[in-house]
């Protein structure tokens, strides 16, 4: 592995160890967790609603067999296939329908070590890498915009479900790393689409393109108090000659909080 590739994933490392090697809160437990008969929590039980009957996503969570979990077993096989962290498509046998364009991105960014991978820079590492990084993050739920709460990079993300529309092109956007998001309800699963990205978006470690005419769609699900689903699906006729899903799993993290991780304070990487 190259020297820049160990910085990107000592930094991944580290984040996804924080909630276990540093806490800034002393333990707190969490509320209203369904118990067991022997009193451990029972994280086989059924999802929380909120008062209007949907399911509710609050809580602390992390990503299943992410950087930072010690012992964690390869994902089972699924459809879709598992997300990976340092290649997205890790787990997808023919690989991604790429276009020459992401070809090529892909081939220069590799060649160059992906010395230019935002998180090695202290940037936003857009949602794709957030969902698969493996230091927690914070879902608060409310009824007009779900807010996600990274510990990495203390990204910030606003999916609005107040019923507003996506931006049109024609409303001269200002292109972000996490793009503009709306979310609906489809029976128990909450539907995210967003658009509005930068053109140098980066999927995963290595460098997966995606460009400022992608479409994201999540589609997340709750199945029970301790498990979330996340099928993030990219249609990017940029980059990609048709959509492509893949999964990333989660689990509840209980009596914990996210810590303080702040990396722009002494970040010197473009100056060696």
């Amino acid at each position: 592995m190259t020297a820049v590739l160990r910085l990107v994933g000592t930094v991944a490392l580290v984040v996804g160890l924080s909630t276990t090697t540093s806490a800034q809160w002393p333990r707190q437990p969490s509320k209203n967790v369904p118990k067991q008969p022997n009193g451990e929590p029972n994280l086989n039980a059924a999802a929380p609603r909120t008062a209007d009957g949907k399911v509710d996503l609050s809580g602390l969570w992390r990503g299943v067999g992410g950087l930072g979990r010690q012992g964690t077993p390869a994902p089972p096989p699924s459809d879709p296939p598992v997300a990976g962290f340092r290649d997205v498509a890790a787990n997808i046998k023919e690989g991604l329908p790429m276009t020459p364009w992401a070809q090529a991105v892909l081939k220069e960014r590799m060649a160059g070590n992906s010395k230019d991978n935002p998180e090695a820079h202290c940037l936003p590492m857009g949602i794709m890498q957030f969902h698969t990084q493996g230091a927690p993050r914070k879902f608060i739920q409310t009824a007009d915009v779900l807010v996600i709460l990274y510990e990495a990079s203390s990204g910030i993300r606003q999916i609005f479900t107040d019923g507003r529309a996506l931006p049109k092109v024609t409303d001269d956007l200002q292109p972000w790393y996490y793009g503009y998001s709306v979310g609906r309800w489809e029976g128990d699963t909450f539907v995210v689409e967003s658009t509005g990205f930068r053109d140098d978006g980066w999927l995963d470690i290595i460098g997966t393109p995606m460009s400022d005419q992608a479409k994201m769609t999540e589609r997340i699900r709750r199945p029970t108090f301790g498990k979330m689903e996340i099928d993030v699906t990219v249609e990017d006729k940029k980059a990609y000659t048709r959509p492509w899903t893949v999964r990333i799993n989660q689990d509840l993290m209980l009596d914990q909080e996210i810590i303080e991780f702040i990396c722009e304070e002494n970040q010197r990487f473009g100056k060696q």
